[in-house]
């Protein structure tokens, strides 16, 4: 988190995590596998597997933010929430000079979402080892 950014809802019952990532692409923040080991300990492998497979996807050689995660309540989805935080975020981005953003869509149905605002597909779906499909996709930065 020192090098995020969230946004939330007044009541926080939505969230969404940004990270700025320089163009050598994404990197872990010092002490993560440690913290990660601790933290999901005895099912480290499959997140350390689970990573992997994304890495392989993430762009490198363009600097950009990358959505990890954009999170509403359950109870309260499809009412624009997430909709607005996406939009706020990218107003930001755009104003300060278009920079991308790229994320990785958990299903089809987010998948259309995000186009809907403006990304397009970043190449073939990830398989994740022994888990869903993800979509990396792409939003070109608007100025």
């Amino acid at each position: 988190m020192a090098s995020g950014v969230v946004h939330t809802t007044p009541g926080r019952t939505a969230a969404a995590l940004w990270l700025p990532v320089g163009q050598d692409g994404p990197g872990q923040p010092p002490g993560y596998g440690d913290r990660l080991a601790a933290a999901t300990r005895p099912w480290t492998g499959q997140f350390l597997a689970f990573d992997a497979a994304l890495e392989r996807h993430h762009p490198a050689g363009v600097a950009h933010h990358h959505l990890a995660i954009l999170a509403v309540r359950p109870d309260i989805q499809g009412q624009g929430i997430g909709t607005a935080l996406l939009r706020a975020y990218h107003a930001m981005l755009d104003h300060d000079g278009g920079t991308p953003a790229y994320l990785e869509a958990s299903d089809l149905r987010t998948r259309q979402l995000y186009l809907a605002h403006g990304y397009t597909g970043h190449g073939p779906p990830i398989h994740l080892p022994g888990g869903p499909r993800m979509y990396p996709m792409w939003r070109r930065g608007h100025t």
